[in-house]
């Protein structure tokens, strides 16, 4: 879900709305409290009731993270996701998410002047060439990273491996995210509706989607957490 090379990057979120599919990379948590009985799971705990759920992107975080000189992690955001949970508490292999990143939305914590340092860069900020840079993200040719969920299965009473279609730098591979259970609240206090909260953590080689190795290591970690809040209107 990511180009990346002696740098690394990050997720946040946009605005409540009913949105668009990602992750993502980020990107992606489709479960609810999962229930399970001697070797297979069985129906969930959650009073939620099935049905289309949207992300909150004023309370969801996206970010991902790759090793920077073998040393630690280089972490980073999007601002803009957009993802839509479709819930099925009584059945939750039959759930499903969605989930679409701005690759223009990086965010990261560069304090110095960029330019007086990279004199010779086409670009003004680390941010920009994170975003635009072609061995990195390349989001004149590719704006999206999308995710979209083909398997749910249930791992315990709160946890699932979510598996789906990553599309980064224009090529789409499976990859599986180890989805986690928050909680959920029977009306949001601005909403009036039924809310769920979901977390979400997987890796993935960002070499496999074509992105040269560059000075960072290959391996692309995600960490997503949010609140998805119940659409009435949708189906």
């Amino acid at each position: 879900m990511v180009r990346v090379s002696e740098k690394g990057f990050d997720m946040r979120i946009s605005k409540y709305c009913i949105p668009t599919a990602f992750i993502a990379l980020g990107v992606l948590s489709a479960t609810s409290s999962f229930s399970l009985a001697q070797s297979a799971p069985t129906a969930i705990e959650a009073k939620a009731p099935a049905g289309v759920y949207k992300l909150d992107p004023t309370h969801a975080a996206l970010l991902w993270s790759v090793k920077h000189n073998k040393i630690s992690n280089y972490t980073v955001r999007f601002d803009k996701l957009e993802a839509t949970l479709k819930l099925d508490p009584a059945k939750i292999e039959n759930s499903s998410i969605e989930a679409s990143i701005d690759a223009t939305s990086v965010a990261t914590a560069q304090p110095a002047d960029y330019k007086a340092t990279h004199a010779s860069s086409p670009y003004q900020t680390w941010v920009e060439e994170i975003s635009r840079d072609p061995t990195l993200l390349n989001s004149d040719a590719h704006p999206k990273i999308t995710f979209k969920s083909s398997k749910v299965i249930p791992t315990g009473r709160t946890t699932a491996d979510v598996t789906g279609d990553l599309t980064f730098l224009g090529v789409t591979k499976p990859v599986t995210l180890k989805a986690t259970f928050n909680g959920e609240i029977d009306s949001h206090p601005f909403a009036g509706v039924p809310a769920v909260g979901f977390a979400a953590e997987g890796s993935f080689s960002r070499t496999d989607f074509g992105q040269p190795l560059g000075f960072v290591g290959p391996e692309v970690t995600i960490r997503f957490d949010g609140e998805f809040i119940q659409d009435p209107s949708a189906k």
